[in-house]
């Protein structure tokens, strides 16, 4: 369950008090079957350290009671490298927290810059370093396509991130958001977003070098709310739903196309198996990237065949003469 630092009332925004934290964390778990469910209460907004202690340690109480009852299994945040040290990890210890979350953004400390973020790529090192020696689990956040960013910093970011072996990362194309400073940027010409399917072949490449590192990725894409879905906040940039499902789509039917070209080239005749949720997956957003892996073999007739024994994210591709067989992970570890 998730607990930002403000919320907006009447159009102002207002700190979250220990009272609304505890309303929300007695909601949810009102909905939820205690047994067999992982619980956690998490504090997002982006800079829970950087309030002040008074207000964290509050906030925190809340948490550390439903903790101490057995009520939830462990406590998440979110927050900025810069405010990272060994007074706030040993008081956040105290509470209970098990997963410190950083908004990197970006480890170019040019796009930083440009960013305003206020922090550096050495606070990064500093501050992930300092929490993986206190026992927190680690998770890095960075975005792609934001200004002053390229391709080729977004892969540099992804591989220092690597370096850094977070316990997990969270991938956020950036999206122009109604009342910020990338609108006025964007609305003057000096910022363009990425479109959907450039983003989408960005985050292909960073998910290959998460996937291939074994750092897991624990979301890609900003999670739809009511104002991100109805278009209230959104001005412009790369926003899906299901954005994640298209990267792994994109990848999945670039797989096949790989082995077909690759082992079935005289072919005209496919069958392929798949699980159900793989075909899902392949099928993603009314069969785009399926569509487009039709178009490339032309040439060729394939037979689609569910199989409940192949893995998720496992093909099967067979001719009267031969099968080839290939998971997601030997596909990326073969491309590198």
């Amino acid at each position: 369950m998730y607990i930002l630092q403000s919320k907006k009332i009447t159009g102002q925004i207002k700190d979250i008090t220990p009272e609304d934290a505890d309303n929300i964390i007695k909601q949810h778990l009102s909905t939820i079957k205690r047994e067999d469910s992982y619980i956690e209460v998490s504090f997002f907004g982006g800079s829970f350290t950087a309030i002040e202690i008074d207000k964290q340690n509050e906030l925190l109480e809340v948490s550390k009671k439903y903790l101490d009852m057995g009520l939830i299994d462990a406590v998440r945040l979110s927050t900025r490298p810069d405010y990272i040290d060994d007074n706030i990890l040993t008081n956040l210890k105290k509470y209970g927290v098990k997963n410190i979350e950083l908004g990197v953004q970006s480890m170019d400390d040019e796009v930083l810059k440009k960013l305003c973020r206020g922090h550096t790529s050495f606070d990064v090192v500093r501050a992930s370093i300092l929490i993986k020696k206190y026992g927190f689990n680690l998770g890095l956040q960075m975005m792609v396509g934001a200004y002053g960013d390229t391709y080729e910093k977004d892969i540099y970011t992804a591989n220092k991130i690597v370096e850094l072996r977070p316990n997990f990362v969270r991938i956020y194309p950036t999206l122009v958001i109604k009342d910020t400073y990338l609108e006025v940027l964007y609305k003057s010409g000096m910022y363009k977003p990425l479109e959907l399917d450039e983003a989408v072949k960005i985050c292909k490449e960073l998910y290959k070098i998460f996937y291939k590192n074994e750092i897991y990725i624990l979301r890609i894409g900003l999670q739809a709310s009511e104002e991100l879905t109805l278009g209230k906040s959104v001005i412009a940039g790369p926003f899906h739903p299901a954005f994640r499902e298209l990267v792994e789509s994109s990848i999945l039917n670039e797989m096949i196309y790989s082995i077909i070209k690759n082992d079935f080239s005289e072919a005209s005749n496919l069958e392929l198996q798949v699980n159900q949720q793989t075909l899902s997956k392949i099928y993603s957003d009314k069969k785009r990237y399926f569509n487009d892996l039709l178009r490339q073999i032309s040439n060729k007739i394939i037979k689609i065949k569910q199989n409940q024994a192949l893995n998720t994210f496992e093909i099967l591709l067979k001719t009267n003469e031969k099968c080839k067989k290939m998971s997601l992970f030997e596909y990326i570890i073969s491309q590198c």
